[in-house]
């Protein structure tokens, strides 16, 4: 498996991105609500959305429940002083890392 971090930052961003030979639009915005956080959106290159909303959290593949939508790839949300510590508003990109690891 190859691994790559997804750069971020801790803002609202919206960006282009090639992950295992595909070219994606990332969507990562805060939800500023009772808990809420960070969230994700995915679209194609074209902007069509194929999936909206994935939160965030530590511990597990997040696109794990979407694989019939044609992702091949693993997303994974880790913090570096505590591996199961979910993102804050102000650590993204710095103490908490978006990583994909490409399958095959």
């Amino acid at each position: 498996m190859t691994t790559y971090e997804i750069p971020l930052t801790a803002e609202s961003q919206r960006f282009r991105i090639t992950l295992s030979g595909v070219e994606y639009q990332l969507a990562i915005q805060w939800r500023n609500a009772a808990e809420a956080g960070w969230v994700l959106d995915i679209a194609d290159s074209s902007g069509a959305a194929i999936v909206k909303g994935i939160p965030l959290v530590t511990g597990c593949d997040l696109l794990e429940q979407y694989r019939h939508l044609g992702l091949t790839g693993t997303l994974w949300v880790q913090t570096t002083s505590d591996p199961d510590a979910v993102p804050t508003f102000d650590n993204l990109g710095d103490g908490a890392h978006l990583y994909w690891w490409a399958e095959g």
